[in-house]
């Protein structure tokens, strides 16, 4: 077969080449100036170095939001006492292995030979019952340790100093989304409780400089985005209509900041938004009420592959290759159980200056992470800094020696040592979010002492909120560990606050009291004596007020992944 060529165009002997004409040339010469000199002129009035160093090293950090500070209140209650404390156990809960199983029966079909795996421990349907996360309103008398830094093997510095009601951020539009959302409060709205004093109008138009968490809550007769028995993964504990609770109203109310709206969360739009991402929740009991509450709402749409094992909760939603993990870190630093110094077996050590291990293990896989704690710390525990016993909660061998850190002080180290890790981990580029200290409702007593929230059937009113001393100094020492490991942040990292505290404060109706679990013959009124039954009164129900932290969730991931045009 002969060989296929390419003749030359200018070798062609019908052809012959011919010089261009030197007006062309001049004409073109001049074109390309008049568009080198345009182009110069655009690029010279639009902030090009500020917008990249935006997207691949992070805001700029002295961009905050202003979130006014609490004071603090001291609280007199007596610390003496030394009882043992209902608290979720760092293991996974007969909840969590029915989440797991749930989702494998669904998934049945679909499975791969990884979520064969997956497995979580087993305990007792006592158990998923005691799983109601205490929380105690104790803050010790103990003066303020000395200001001094912190140094620990991880490379994280912690500054302890006494507590400022400085403002945390002063531009909202750094960490605030915004939506192009322009729906009106519903005709039968009422609002029935305004946390934070503004006279700006309740325009559904919106800005970048919205404050998401300075508004209202509404009466929505939209009611909520799912109902109880459309989630198979919702514990029990948190089942409210499931459990028996009568009333139900407080499933509809939704929270509307004072500058715009926050959409309807679209479980589509969502996926769509994180598509090929990662989403993880780290806490305690109360983040898996949240990361719950997520499931709850893209369930809806779409049915996820469970690929959990006993490290961590994780569901795949196929359709955006979307994950969502949860990780369980009582106190999101190292603890263990083991002897140290003249502290015995069996109670928790914190080591404060070191970050939860397993959390800076996973950490680099994800995209997004919320973070929250806290309510531990009204655990029994001892704390540990830079090798040396400093304080603890519940233990306290020696009455002679003062504490140098009480319980309060522990948290905002704790949060400031997670966070700083994060900010300087070399491996870690995505946006973090801490999702400030979720309120309890125990009234009458704390969650030992006869508290109690039954009977509450609608939000506070304005001017109805009883301040709590000990929500208030937790939100306090939060905010400052925040704020001293933003400064810190050296990789690109987003550190983001949502701030959800006095917004919920007016939620006293939301938890499920003494609707706890299914048993029929349960005590849900006061006794003779006018002792009110077990109950919680820090966890959420689902569907609930719950479902709004993940509706303005969605509004920050908007934020950061779409360049602030939510909708």
């Amino acid at each position: 077969m002969k060989a296929m060529t390419w003749d030359n165009p200018k070798s062609s002997p019908n052809e012959s080449p011919s010089p261009r004409p030197l007006s062309w040339i001049v004409v073109f010469l001049g074109v390309l100036a008049l568009f080198l000199i345009c182009a110069s002129g655009i690029l010279a009035s639009y902030p090009v170095g500020s917008t990249v160093r935006q997207y691949f090293y992070g805001i700029d950090r002295s961009r905050f939001y202003d979130i006014s500070v609490f004071p603090v209140h001291e609280s007199s209650t007596d610390v003496s006492s030394n009882g043992s404390l209902d608290l979720v156990d760092n293991e996974p809960s007969s909840s969590d292995r029915k989440v797991a199983k749930t989702a494998t029966e669904l998934n049945s079909q679909e499975l791969s030979s990884e979520s064969a795996s997956s497995e979580y421990t087993e305990t007792s349907t006592d158990k998923v019952d005691s799983n109601l996360h205490a929380q105690s309103d104790l803050t010790s008398n103990s003066p303020l340790p000395v200001a001094g830094t912190i140094s620990s093997n991880v490379t994280v510095n912690v500054t302890i100093e006494a507590p400022t009601s400085a403002a945390l951020m002063n531009d909202p539009g750094t960490l605030i989304t915004t939506s192009n959302d322009t729906s009106k409060s519903h005709p039968d709205s009422v609002s029935t409780a305004v946390p934070a004093s503004s006279n700006e109008s309740y325009s559904g138009s919106v800005n970048s400089g919205c404050n998401l968490f300075h508004g209202t809550w509404l009466h929505d007769s939209l009611g909520p985005l799912y109902r109880n028995d459309s989630c198979p993964v919702l514990t029990q504990m948190q089942n409210c209509q499931g459990n028996g609770r009568p009333d139900k109203d407080y499933e509809n109310w939704r929270w509307k900041p004072f500058q715009c709206d926050i959409p309807r969360l679209d479980p589509r739009k969502f996926l769509e938004v994180m598509r090929g991402k990662t989403l993880a929740f780290i806490g305690d009991s109360v983040a898996r009420n949240q990361m719950e509450s997520m499931m709850c709402i893209l369930w809806q749409v779409e049915t996820p592959k469970n690929n959990g094992n006993r490290n961590m909760q994780r569901f795949y939603f196929k359709s955006t290759s979307v994950t969502i993990i949860r990780i369980w870190s009582s106190w999101l630093v190292k603890h263990s159980s083991e002897p140290f110094d003249y502290a015995p077996e069996g109670v928790d050590k914190l080591f404060l200056d070191i970050p939860d291990e397993k959390v800076m293990e996973f950490l680099p896989k994800f995209d997004v992470v919320v973070l929250s704690s806290g309510h531990w710390f009204a655990k029994q525990s001892v704390y540990v800094l830079n090798n040396e016993i400093v304080g603890g909660q519940l233990w306290w061998p020696d009455k002679s020696r003062p504490m140098k850190i009480n319980n309060v002080e522990a948290f905002g180290i704790s949060v400031e040592t997670m966070f700083t890790a994060l900010a300087m981990h070399p491996n870690f580029t995505g946006l973090a979010i801490l999702r400030s200290y979720s309120p309890d409702h125990y009234e009458g007593g704390a969650w030992n002492t006869g508290g109690s929230c039954t009977g509450k059937v609608k939000p506070l009113g304005l001017g109805e909120l009883v301040e709590n001393g000990h929500t208030n100094a937790m939100y306090e020492q939060q905010v400052k560990g925040f704020n001293h490991a933003s400064k810190k942040a050296t990789n690109g990292s987003k550190l983001l606050f949502m701030d959800i505290t006095e917004a919920f404060s007016y939620r006293h109706d939301g938890h499920p009291g003494p609707f706890r679990n299914k048993d029929p013959n349960k005590i849900t009124v006061r006794g003779p004596d006018g002792k009110p039954p077990p109950q919680d009164c820090l966890h959420w129900c689902m569907p609930g007020p719950v479902d709004t932290w993940n509706e303005i969730l969605f509004e920050m991931i908007k934020r950061e992944f779409e360049g602030g045009n939510a909708s």
